[in-house]
């Protein structure tokens, strides 16, 4: 059995008791999320998959356990000003919600490119909500300094007892599957796949737990490269924006550098392949960071080996609805279920008809439809006719196309 080392800060300690204590403490205040077997995921990606659906958690993500166990854990040292967190969305959510059910005030701090259907699930749990900063960095300096005005801070991640708060997903992971072999984790500031690692691992040594990071900010993946906590800057803005800590926690470091066996980065496209590959084959919603582990296997950045049992960890599902729809159509048109094409054609009586009569025939299925007389620089005799099409995949698309232009049709795909 791996020892028992200890990480913390001051007289905080975890270890795989203090994590028992911790789901001792949160049984019956958080759901026991389901562990699912995917047949579909297993052929696709070879070896037994499993779906850890803490998306089905309350507030839609796992960052509950972890902020009821820090509340309740302290209740009696938490002052009349109740506490104060920061956060882009799932922490937030997680602290307000922990604290309505403690009976205690809470006060969120979010940065300003916070998503507003986030900013309203935080108020409707009972958080008073503060934009402040740019980032979540300058987020979590707004909320220090409302700390020193009587709130109490939570962390979101480099925080003892939320550590183990989060590591109540292990246990309930082994009790449920004793004999895994792989936990996919997602991983930001680190908070998550500390407490995992700590608990799978002293359970069961030979477990390889996994962090996958969004390339675009890969902060616990060059920490891990550098041997040292280093700071970057994102790239870009990420679909899976609850992940994208430009800094690990120098607590939470300690422990990957300890139990994690690997960190991998995944793409923006595998993401979003991702999201729409959980929504169609076993309806699920996750939201970016809790896509990034099926998005390892997508990319093939992971390779689950013959006859092992894998699981990974759907962290959340706090999508705005807005985004969504974009994965969605982006993902349909990339993968070949969606055709948008442009057809000039003879502006008589039939024509139009005639023309669909094709797509029928050809088993497409229109879903929109705009038909122009007036378009600059063709002849006046001449319609131009915008369609787009339900296709199955993109050799119905190279069909489609082929017939058409064999029938006379003059076109170009949008």
């Amino acid at each position: 059995m791996v020892e028992k080392t200890s990480w913390g800060k001051g007289t905080q300690m975890i270890t795989i008791d203090t994590i028992q204590q911790a789901a001792t403490i949160i049984k019956g205040r958080v759901i026991r999320t389901p562990l699912v077997h995917s047949p579909t995921f297993s052929r696709m990606f070879g070896g037994e998959i499993y779906l850890k659906l803490e998306n089905l958690q309350k507030t839609g993500a796992f960052k509950i356990r972890g902020a009821t166990h820090k509340l309740l854990k302290h209740l009696k040292k938490i002052g009349s000003g109740g506490v104060v967190a920061a956060s882009a969305g799932n922490h937030a959510q997680g602290v307000a919600l922990a604290a309505k059910q403690a009976g205690i005030a809470s006060t969120i701090v979010m940065p300003e490119w916070a998503s507003i259907s986030k900013q309203e699930a935080t108020r409707g749990y009972g958080g008073k909500v503060v934009i402040a900063g740019q980032s979540v960095a300058e987020s979590l300096s707004k909320a220090q300094e409302l700390a020193g005005k009587g709130k109490t801070f939570v962390h979101p991640f480099d925080d003892a007892d939320i550590i183990a708060g989060q590591g109540s997903i292990a246990l309930e992971i082994l009790e449920d599957l004793k004999h895994a072999d792989i936990i996919l984790v997602p991983i930001g500031g680190g908070g998550l796949i500390s407490g995992i690692a700590v608990a799978a691992k002293t359970i069961r040594p030979d477990i390889k737990v996994i962090g996958v990071q969004a390339a675009v900010c890969p902060s616990a993946f060059e920490s891990c490269r550098q041997g040292k906590v280093t700071k970057v800057e994102s790239e870009a803005l990420s679909i899976a924006d609850g992940i994208t800590v430009k800094q690990t926690g120098e607590l939470t470091f300690k422990i990957i550098r300890k139990y994690v066996d690997e960190v991998v980065l995944v793409e923006e496209q595998h993401i979003a392949a991702a999201i729409l590959m959980l929504l169609e084959r076993k309806k699920v919603l996750a939201e970016g960071a809790g896509a990034v582990t099926l998005a390892a296997l997508l990319s093939r950045t992971i390779v689950i080996p013959s006859g092992k049992k894998a699981v990974l960890l759907i962290s959340g599902g706090n999508l705005d609805s807005p985004l969504l729809g974009r994965i969605i159509g982006k993902g349909l048109v990339t993968h070949g279920r969606i055709m948008r094409l442009r057809v000039h054609l003879s502006d008589t009586p039939g024509s139009l008809s005639r023309l669909l009569d094709q797509v029928a025939y050809l088993k497409a299925n229109v879903l929109h439809i705009y038909h122009d007389r007036n378009v600059k620089d063709i002849p006046i005799n001449i319609s131009c006719v915008e369609i787009e099409l339900e296709t199955r995949s993109s050799a119905h698309i190279d069909h489609i196309c082929g017939e058409l232009q064999k029938a006379g049709y003059e076109m170009e795909l949008k």
